[in-house]
Order: structure tokens, then C-alpha cells, then sequence
């Protein structure tokens, strides 16, 4: 990571703010679409179709801006070190080995741009991550529906773009109800059989990185009530096609109770968990939930973080089989916080720490592409006249005082 630089007044507010505008049916100054329910704000920008601000309200009546991004939608774009600030990554999200895979019909491999893991032999890349180097969540979408409590992005992905085939094309729809914030993502293919998944990439610390206490995110508590196994993955965290179990008492075991994402660093097995000389999270846990089931019960959730410091607690429900967590390990201090977050004395980081953030993404099993025993096909090729791809995701916050 590298500091990001933004106008030096963003450093300067101390007190994080709501100031959202009313909703006039146009971005705001800073190129902003802003949303609003009971108890929840949030706003978007067509780059990356992302989120780029959510306030709740937490237990002491302090509105904390809870997920990271930047300031102003200019400058997702000129970033140089593009995080995926709570974008949609496609056409595939996650890791393609090789940058390359093959369609049952046809034969032929695809050779898709790689864009991470470079080596002297392969300096672009030995893999592709989230798309390629001009995935989704490097493209302005087009606002094409806008309410006071919902948008609709669109993307036409075009034939050989990164390497895959077929256009596509996709409609992404976010809105807001009573502290709930629900995704739809749909795309589909118009000319030639293609993989798609999808996913939301959104970077939480549900305490607006103002705890005074502790300033990364490994006091968040964390859950995934189906998720007893895990994607095994190598040293560069492509999946090695076996399907490894998570023990209950196991670093990897978030399943038989909810507990502190800073309690697994304290466990064997927590350096490396994250690939090569990594110690941290950085996985891909399987959501097992038995059939038929209506993803939106209430017994169906599939994970939950909650902070006890802010009080504010989330809870996802979502149609996806599979739950990728990501304990922000790459972050150094560098990345600038928002202006509308931070301690409320105006003490502390300016950026986010080491462990500082907590990644979030539902999706499929990955690179399931390139791994026909596991059987992924129907969730993940997609073909003209035939159904689209569907990603439905909702966000349920409280707080509990």
C-alpha cells in the first residue's frame, strides 16, 4: 500500500458527520447518489457501481460512517493503488488460475488478462484477480433508475474484454429500507456461452475507526453459522481443488459460535492462513445450508459481524454458496480514512492500520471454473436464452446498547 493523497481538508474535519444532502434526484457535489431509510444513509457512485458511504446511528447516538472508500467519486478512478472500494468486481470475482479456463462444449481455453502474482517470467501476472486489470469495478457504470431509496447501475460488458467471451450485460440495484441495505446484481449474456459470479466488496469497521480502545477491526465478532469447511487454497491463494474442514475450536472455525476475529491470532495454523507468509484471513468458507430453503428466513443468515464498542451489529442474508472474509493484512497506515470518520476528539491514525477493516463478500465457491468435479457449472456458466446470473444480497444492521 501507498498513501492515496486527498485535499488536506479531509484531514482536518475531526468530528465524523451525517452530511448527507436531501435527496434532489442528482449526485451531490462530490459526485455522490445518495440513498435514505428509516435508521440508515448510504450513498453510491457509478464507478465500480460502488458504496461509498453508510452511516448508522451507534448505541451512543453518534452517526458512524461504517464502511471505507473515498471522499470524492474523482478519485476512485486515479487511485493507483485500487482496493476495490466497495465496487462490484467482474466479469468473474475472486481467482482464475492460470488466467485461464475452459468451456465444456467448446474445448477451447480462454486466455483472460492476468493481473496479479507477477513474476520475472509472467511480469503482468501468473493468475487474474476480480476480473482482470479493467475488471467491473474499474468501469463507470450507467445510472439508468434513481429514487430516494434506490439505484440502478448498468454495464455492457462487451465481447473479449479481459479475454472473455460473449457481451454482457448487467444491472446492479441497490436500495435501502428500515437499516437494511439489499443487492441485486443480474448479467446477462447476449452472444456466446461465458462464465460470470459476482460479488460486493464492501470494507467494514463497524466502529468508524473512531474506538479510542482499539484501532483495528480484531475485536469485531464475526459468525458464519454454515460454514464448517473451507476452499483450500495454495501459497498464492488459488484453490488447490480440495475442500478442507474448518474443526470446531480451529482457526477457520466461525461456524459453532460467534467469536472474535482477534481470537484466531492466537490459534495454530493463523500464519500462512492467508497464503504465503501471511498470517491473517483471507478465505473462502462454504455456506451448507440444506434444500429447499428460502434464503431471505430469518434461520438462513449467513454471517454476522458486530462490534460491542459501537453496539452496531450486522447480519447478511444472501442466495450465494459461498462467504469470503478478508482481515484487510495488506493495509500499512497509508490509506486515508474519510473525513466523515475517525476518532471524535480528532486524536488518532488517519489511516487504516494493519487489520484495520474487515472484507465482506458473498459469491460462489472460486475458481470453480476450472474445477468440474465440484460441479459449479449451473451457478456459474451462463449462455444466451438461457437464465441470467442472480446475486441477492441484504444488509441488516441494529444496535445494541
Amino acid at each position: 500500500m501507498r498513501l492515496s493523497l486527498l485535499p488536506l481538508g479531509a484531514f482536518l474535519l475531526a468530528t465524523p458527520t451525517l452530511s448527507a444532502p436531501s435527496f434532489t434526484g442528482e449526485p451531490d457535489s462530490s459526485g455522490k447518489y445518495w440513498l435514505f431509510g428509516p435508521g440508515i444513509t448510504a450513498s453510491f457512485i457509478p464507478y465500480g457501481a460502488s458504496i461509498s458511504n453508510l452511516f448508522i446511528t451507534d448505541k451512543n447516538g453518534i452517526d458512524r460512517d461504517i464502511v471505507l472508500g473515498f471522499d470524492n467519486a474523482t478519485y476512485y478512478s486515479v487511485d493507483p493503488v485500487h482496493p476495490h472500494f466497495g465496487g462490484v468486481p467482474g466479469r468473474y470475482a475472486n481467482r482464475i488460475k492460470n488466467s485461464t479456463f475452459t468451456l465444456d462444449d467448446d474445448g477451447e481455453d480462454y486466455h483472460i488478462r492476468p493481473n496479479e502474482n507477477p513474476t520475472a517470467a509472467h511480469p503482468a501476472g501468473v493468475n487474474t484477480l476480480h476480473g482482470g486489470p479493467d475488471g467491473w469495478d474499474h468501469r463507470n457504470f450507467t445510472v439508468v433508475s434513481y429514487t430516494k431509496s434506490s439505484i440502478t447501475f448498468s454495464l455492457v460488458d462487451p465481447d473479449g474484454k479481459e479475454g472473455f467471451p460473449g457481451e454482457v450485460i448487467s444491472y446492479i440495484t441497490y436500495t435501502l429500507s428500515n437499516r437494511t441495505w439489499d443487492a441485486k446484481m443480474v448479467a446477462i449474456p447476449t452472444t456466446k456461452k461465458t462464465p460470470i459470479m459476482l460479488s460486493s466488496h464492501t470494507y467494514w469497521n463497524l466502529d468508524g475507526f473512531a474506538n479510542t480502545e482499539a484501532p483495528t477491526a480484531l475485536n469485531h465478532t464475526f459468525y458464519l453459522p454454515f460454514s464448517g469447511q473451507t476452499v483450500a487454497v495454495d501459497s498464492i491463494l488459488i484453490p488447490t481443488g480440495e475442500i478442507s474442514p474448518a474443526p470446531k475450536g480451529s482457526v477457520n472455525d466461525f461456524w459453532s459460535a460467534p467469536r472474535q476475529i482477534g481470537e484466531g491470532f492466537s490459534l495454530e495454523g493463523i500464519e500462512g492462513n492467508c497464503g504465503g507468509g501471511c498470517t491473517g484471513y483471507d478465505n473462502c468458507w462454504l455456506v451448507n445450508r440444506n434444500y429447499p430453503y428460502d434464503w431471505r428466513s430469518e434461520d438462513k443468515m449467513v454471517a454476522s459481524l458486530a462490534s460491542e464498542w459501537s453496539g452496531i451489529k450486522l447480519e447478511i442474508w444472501s442466495d450465494q454458496e459461498a462467504f469470503q472474509m478478508y482481515s484487510c493484512n495488506g493495509m500499512n497506515g497509508s490509506m486515508p480514512i474519510k473525513a466523515t470518520q475517525g476518532r471524535d476528539d480528532g486524536t488518532g491514525s488517519r489511516g487504516v492500520e494493519k487489520y484495520g477493516c474487515v472484507v465482506l463478500e458473498v459469491q460462489d465457491w472460486i475458481d470453480g471454473i476450472n474445477h468440474p468435479e465440484w460441479g459449479r457449472g449451473p451457478k456459474q456458466i451462463f449462455e444466451p436464452g438461457g437464465d441470467p446470473y442472480v446475486l441477492q444480497v441484504r444488509h441488516r444492521f441494529s444496535v445494541d446498547a
